[in-house]
């Protein structure tokens, strides 16, 4: 006789399956925000006020001081590059980020310890009575320590600021939601929004706190805050979606721009053969490459099939023979460079923000003649932020409804106009600060001011906002305009690539305007005083901006030809294609697109 079984085992048996919770999802946006946003508030903290730091503590001239910050932003700027690189081909974005918060966190520690240690920088100088001294130079092993906390801050900045953006889209992305396209737009406002918000307290908090509690504490916060960054990132790792890593699209276009080089000699097949000639993959629509830029189409040329493709339908050597949608993807990228490197005048302008720091440290900073409370030197930065803001709103909010309502149909500014326009209010920008920095050394001069570079002159630093305001518009027509064209005009395939772009620009800008600067500083020299002086009042820094609002000047005439050669738009023959419609149907197309 069998025994009975078990009623607790019956039970469990009974019972339904424990389901696991999905990971990803809205919970995990806190973690992945939080990051990215203490991120910005460490690192945009540290650098306003910096050239205060480096010619204060270090004794550093401010060409020198200005070169160093200029080579800093450049190199924060370039690491995204290789951050996208390392997470899409070996390590993936959760690790890739990890590593990167690890990185900027040792480096603000670093920093801190410069503000902590008197041995690891220059001794202050005492003077006795009646006698002159300078402060010691700096050694090599104590700019060593400098160099190095820059540069670990930067290697995190390369591996959080293109990773972080995308791997919340990850943790959102479901293509069976049918709300899924919007649940993403609405994560990428609040990204930017998040991020912007994190600048605003970088430049007023952060700023603030080293004006008037020194540089240990204003230091060591933007170190706790990444402390807090990376911990609060690696422990909800149990909840993220990782994907799994892929092969890099920047080593696509490398094997692309090499593969033509390689087969540089070869004969282009003729218009009656070239679908058999050229190698796709079995379903992609590019079955023969555009006419456009030809030379790059040898890279996809076939030689010998048996030689050249394998039994998968691969090339066998990549770096040999390549893709027809390799070859576009690449041609894409070499078409747009023309318009992209127009950016980098707007981009040297707003560079100079350390020399802004500089004017306006000389001024009265009151916000009337009856207030004791001083704007930080550091905190004008903030009117640019706002600026671009109160921008992206008014123009999505505003002026395109009103737009659309006075013409009766859907209206949208053309990204090349916003372009251009951003370009010429940069201009503006320059000629602005110019006019003002005349004026500011003008009055400085005529009340004595002149060999006293540390005294404050009689007139309001509010004369600076106007430059700041213009600079954020710039960089909201231009900036976003510039992202905006890379991402439309791209495959979606490349939308990394043009994520990469812009931050690219930024670091092409830093390293010209570090040879500008010198290049000035160089030849101004006339009886030992030139154009860019640690003394801002013997120096003639109008001369110097007078001198980029030039070049920006001539930049807009290089972009008005750069975008009549490239021709219409994506946005541009979309438009055309929809005017050709009846006027029921219009609007109806708008929105499909």
């Amino acid at each position: 006789m069998e025994n009975p079984p078990d009623q607790t085992e019956s039970k469990e048996m009974m019972l339904p399956p424990r389901t696991r919770r999905p990971k990803g999802g809205l919970l995990t946006m806190p973690f992945i925000i939080a990051n990215e946003g203490f991120e910005k508030v460490a690192s945009y903290g540290l650098l306003q006020n910096m050239i205060l730091y480096l010619m204060s503590d270090y004794g550093l001239g401010v060409v020198k001081g200005q070169t160093v910050l200029f080579m800093w932003v450049a190199a924060t700027n370039f690491m995204p590059l290789v951050g996208a690189f390392l997470s899409d081909s070996y390590l993936g974005r959760f690790f890739t980020i990890a590593i990167a918060s690890l990185s900027s966190f040792l480096g603000m520690v670093l920093l801190w310890l410069t503000a902590m240690l008197p041995q690891v920088k220059p001794s202050p100088c005492i003077a006795s009575a009646g006698t002159n001294c300078s402060s010691p130079a700096a050694t090599s092993s104590q700019l060593a320590l400098l160099y190095s906390a820059f540069a670990l801050i930067s290697i995190g900045s390369g591996g959080i600021r293109p990773c972080s953006l995308a791997f919340g889209a990850d943790q959102l992305d479901n293509k069976e939601n049918p709300k899924n396209e919007r649940v993403l737009e609405s994560f990428f406002g609040w990204y930017h929004a998040s991020s912007s918000v994190a600048v605003l307290i970088a430049f007023t908090v952060i700023v603030y706190i080293q004006d008037h509690l020194g540089w240990r504490i204003g230091f060591g916060i933007p170190a706790i805050l990444m402390l807090l960054a990376s911990i609060v990132f690696v422990f909800a790792s149990p909840l993220y979606v990782k994907r799994n890593v892929t092969k890099s699209l920047f080593t696509g276009l490398a094997q692309a721009a090499v593969a033509a080089y390689v087969n540089r000699k070869l004969m282009l097949p003729g218009q009656s053969d070239s679908y058999g000639c050229y190698h796709h993959l079995k379903d992609s629509e590019l079955k023969a490459p555009s006419d456009k830029l030809r030379f790059l189409n040898k890279a996809c040329v076939i030689k010998n099939r048996d030689e050249d493709i394998g039994s998968d339908g691969l090339a066998l050597n990549p770096w040999r023979l390549c893709t027809t949608d390799q070859v576009e993807e690449l041609k894409a990228l070499v078409k747009v460079i023309p318009v992209w490197s127009t950016g980098i005048m707007m981009s040297i302008n707003v560079s100079q923000n350390s020399f802004q720091l500089l004017q306006a440290n000389s001024m009265d900073r009151r916000l009337s003649n009856d207030s004791t409370f001083k704007i930080p030197a550091g905190s004008f930065g903030m009117f640019t932020i706002i600026a671009l803001i109160s921008w992206v709103v008014l123009y999505d909010r505003a002026i395109l409804p009103l737009a659309s309502k006075i013409r009766g149909r859907p209206v949208r500014i053309n990204v090349k106009i916003r372009m251009g326009l951003g370009l010429f209010i940069s201009f503006l920008a320059m000629a602005v600060s110019a006019t003002v920095e005349h004026y500011r050394r003008r009055t400085a001069i005529s009340q004595g001011l002149r060999d006293n570079a540390t005294a404050t002159v009689n007139i309001s630093a509010m004369w600076l906002v106007p430059q700041y305001v213009l600079h954020g518009l710039a960089e909201a027509l231009t900036g976003i305009g510039q992202t905006e064209f890379f991402y439309t005009e791209f495959p979606k395939s490349m939308s990394s690539i043009a994520a990469a772009l812009f931050g690219l620009g930024m670091a092409v800008a830093n390293i010209l305007a570090s040879v500008i600067l010198n290049v000035v500083k160089n030849s101004s020299k006339k009886g030992g005083v030139s154009w860019i002086e640690d003394n801002i009042n013997k120096g003639h820094y109008d001369y110097y901006y007078w001198v980029l609002a030039i070049m920006s000047f001539v930049n807009v005439i290089y972009y008005v030809a750069c975008s009549w050669s490239y021709g219409p738009t994506v946005d541009q023959v979309r438009n055309d294609k929809v005017n050709g419609v009846g006027e029921e149907e219009q609007e109806e197309v708008v929105k499909i697109n």
